[in-house]
């Protein structure tokens, strides 16, 4: 039978596009991280709508499982396959049409971020979605998990900034919802359900994506401060003095600016002296006369005469933005040189973000003393990546063996806290036995129905999310 389906597949597709060699399906099946280790019998490579919709219908006829593939960027194993077939989206890579007039672009699913960024800017607009693996992640990984990223202050999430997608279904139909209307009341909001289900209810193939005026101005500063609590009350003024002008406002720690400067090559300290917290600050306009540098200035001054800001420094050329930038984009991927760490990617109400660092930090030092907190993110909307690096006297198997335990005591303190345990990184495999605990349980029960009727074979990415 395995023979029949794979021949089918060639037969659909193209025989370069079946892959079933061992060596190459290891980039596919396992996660970037090392922390799951899956396999496939093939990776299939469509180059269509139509060869995605027909590898589908051929499943569905075998039972065959499907994990949908982007950029495998992922960070809680929702691309890891367990059996079955990889469906990589990567060469459904066209922009199908820029429209700027409307400010919208149409683009397929295995476009990268980066790639759409470069298509709207060519059409003089903004597509503001920005994620530190935007030039390997894909439009449509961003979808099936919900992305933020750096400017959801401003902009909203990957949801918010999609008007409309096209899919194939489990059944391989192909569900024709490229709406470039900001306003649609026909019937269910059925984009939504798909957008953020991480491939469990069907595969993304293109979308249509909002566009914005591109910034003609800019003004990026870096706050050095004593406390979370002292962060929070600057963004409160940065967001009452800039209004609709603040995109980003960062929260970062020494620790993790110890990390960037020792291990990035040619990064430095913005500041002449230590400081215990800091803020990565950003305003923008379409208005190239909007004096953003004084008013990021006259919000810094009176941060500063309130106590708040010990010193800042305020970007000269878009070199130094991106060297502000880099010490935020590079957090993670330098963290991996202080050995193992244990990440949590979560969200409280803004006003409770300062209060969930600092009992964080308490909670989970207290369970092991020698532990190096290096909590970071998008204080503005609430969004933290809790991020814990093992004690310098600790293996990596030792701590990791702990990930059960932290991940309790972190998502309790968030759910007292009214918030999220997945803010925008999705649930996978990482949460999935976490979700019963902290889910409302109607809400996922429905979420359950949902699956069953829309995947009756359970083929579409099994075991993501749900325990089905």
């Amino acid at each position: 039978m395995t023979d029949t389906f794979l021949n089918d597949l060639r037969a659909a597709i193209g025989s370069a596009h079946v892959i079933t060699d061992p060596d190459r399906l290891i980039a596919a099946t396992h996660e970037s991280r090392g922390r799951w280790q899956g396999e496939a019998i093939a990776l299939l490579r469509p180059g269509t709508t139509a060869e995605v919709a027909a590898c589908v219908k051929l499943c569905a006829a075998h039972s065959v499982a499907i994990t949908p593939q982007g950029g495998n960027t992922g960070l809680v194993g929702g691309g890891v396959p367990f059996g079955g077939v990889v469906l990589s989206l990567g060469r459904l890579n066209r922009i199908r049409a820029v429209d700027a007039l409307n400010s919208t672009l149409t683009v397929e699913a295995g476009c990268t971020l980066a790639e759409v960024q470069t298509a709207a800017a060519e059409a003089g607009r903004l597509f503001p979605l920005s994620l530190a693996s935007e030039g390997s992640c894909t439009i449509g990984g961003n979808l099936s998990t919900n992305a933020g990223g750096t400017a959801v202050l401003r902009y909203g999430n990957t949801r918010d900034l999609t008007l409309g997608i096209e899919a194939v279904l489990p059944d391989g139909r192909i569900l024709n919802l490229l709406s470039a209307l900001r306003k649609d009341n026909t019937g269910y909001a059925l984009k939504d359900l798909l957008i953020g289900a991480e491939g469990t209810l069907g595969i993304i193939t293109a979308c249509v994506v909002k566009l914005f005026p591109a910034p003609l101005s800019r003004a990026t500063a870096f706050a050095g401060l004593k406390t979370p609590e002292d962060a929070l009350a600057t963004f409160d003024i940065l967001r009452r003095r800039a209004g609709e002008h603040l995109v980003a406002f960062e929260y970062l720690e020494r620790f993790g600016i110890e990390i960037v400067t020792t291990h990035l090559p040619g990064a430095r300290d913005p500041l002449e002296t230590a400081h215990p917290a800091y803020a990565l600050i950003e305003l923008t306009s379409a208005d190239g006369s909007a004096g953003l540098n004084a008013r990021l200035e006259e919000a810094l001054s009176e941060a500063m005469e309130a106590g708040l800001v010990e010193d800042a420094v305020i970007a000269n050329s878009e070199g130094q933005r991106a060297a502000l930038w880099s010490l935020r984009e590079s957090m993670s991927e330098m963290q991996k040189y202080e050995g193992a760490s244990i990440k949590h990617d979560i969200a409280v109400p803004v006003s409770r973000v300062a209060e969930f660092v600092t009992r964080g930090k308490a909670l989970c030092e207290a369970l092991l003393p020698g532990l190096r907190p290096c909590p970071f993110g998008h204080f503005g909307d609430g969004n933290l990546h809790f991020n814990l690096t093992r004690p310098r006297d600790m293996s990596d198997e030792e701590f990791l063996a702990l990930y059960p335990q932290f991940n309790q005591a972190v998502h309790d303190l968030v759910a007292e806290m009214n918030g999220s345990i997945s803010a925008e990184h999705g649930i996978g495999l990482a949460k999935r036995e976490e979700l019963p605990r902290y889910k409302d349980p109607v809400a996922l029960a429905l979420c359950t129905t949902l699956k069953r009727a829309i995947d009756p074979q359970n083929i579409m990415n099994p075991g993501k999310v749900l325990n089905l």
